[in-house]
């Protein structure tokens, strides 16, 4: 029988030792389970095909067709990818609806001796918990924010205290983007499915019992939207506002974003975004620092002139009672040590 999921944290505690996605290759990236590998049951050109014939012509030529191309691709998985899977191996597979791909997928792994098993329902089924979770329920535990400016190191904080013990959520490595105009940490974002599942199976994994930290952020970070759940509780959650010395801001950021300095074209193209909002003599003269190698100095101007009045505005706005932790520096012994305040203070 497919095993049935009432909710998130099943996946995280049954007893399969791998999660198999069989779907296409462009299902897959689109979105999956958290930690499943692909395994696909037919090519992107194999389902596009398979599913034509089922219907402009007849299906069953089309599960005949269907059936020999799954079973090639099996077979090149088995003496592939598989090859070195143990007797007592216990697979978790899954497809789109949880039907013909997962199930010929499992059998045949079932008549290797593998205990394997399919998800009643598939990928649907999953993402139906997933929109649930998100977008019909209420956060079920306290959230705890961590703001400040730019540079003031949160993510690093966040680390911190989840080194100590504490729950957090890094939003940004979840939406690949620090958040900022300079933050796509690659180019391209996952899609609003796939950061969906990240957040939500996060979040699956916390206890109830405890807070759980995350950055503060807009509503959005880069294009993926903040769910409205976890988005509504941001909002309503107390605030722990993180400041620092200029010059420690400015050394942070040299540190956090050294692909802005190690590709200037890039940083060009970001700066020229900048024109709209400070003029193009202004752009110029970070440009000409950019050209000269003077990123001190322009990481500098860019927090005095651009980030701070824009977060100076929205703080007092979101969070005027933000409790202050005002740190010396930015090393890791003081970020460390507010952790462990933090901590105690809950």
């Amino acid at each position: 029988m497919p095993l049935a999921l009432t909710q998130l944290s099943d996946l995280a505690s049954l007893p399969f030792d791998e999660i198999i996605d069989v779907r296409s290759p462009a299902e897959y990236a689109e979105d999956h389970i958290p930690g499943a590998i692909s395994l696909p049951a037919l090519s992107n050109e194999e389902r596009a095909r398979v599913g034509t014939i089922y219907v402009q012509e007849d299906p069953f030529k089309a599960r005949k067709i269907g059936a020999a191309l799954v079973s090639r691709n099996v077979a090149s998985h088995l003496e592939g990818p598989l090859s070195d899977r143990p007797g007592g191996w216990k697979p978790l597979v899954y497809c789109w609806r949880g039907g013909q791909r997962s199930g010929s997928v499992a059998i045949i792994l079932k008549q290797i001796g593998w205990r394997a098993d399919t998800v009643e329902g598939g990928y649907q089924s999953y993402r139906r918990m997933v929109s649930k979770a998100l977008y019909d329920a209420e956060m079920p535990y306290p959230v705890v924010v961590i703001d400040g400016g730019t540079g003031t190191a949160k993510t690093r904080l966040l680390h911190h205290l989840a080194d100590q013990g504490a729950q957090m959520l890094d939003l940004e490595a979840m939406a690949e983007h620090r958040g900022s105009l300079f933050g796509p940490m690659s180019d391209t974002q996952p899609s609003q499915k796939a950061f969906e599942s990240r957040l939500a199976m996060g979040i699956a994994k916390l206890d109830p019992s405890r807070p759980v930290y995350v950055e503060a952020e807009s509503s959005k970070i880069g294009r993926l939207i903040i769910p409205p759940v976890l988005w509504q509780a941001m909002i309503a959650a107390p605030n722990l506002r993180v400041t620092a010395p200029l010059a420690a801001r400015t050394s942070h950021l040299l540190t956090a974003y050294p692909d802005m300095i190690a590709d200037r074209d890039r940083l060009t193209d970001i700066l020229g975004q900048l024109t709209r909002y400070h003029g193009h003599e202004q752009v110029g003269a970070w440009n000409a620092l950019a050209v000269s190698g003077d990123y001190k100095t322009l990481a500098r101007q860019l927090i005095e002139t651009h980030y701070d009045p824009h977060y100076t505005r929205i703080s007092r706005a979101h969070a005027p009672n933000a409790q202050p932790f005002d740190l010396p520096d930015l090393s890791e012994g003081t970020l460390a040590a507010t952790a462990a305040k933090i901590i105690a203070s809950e």
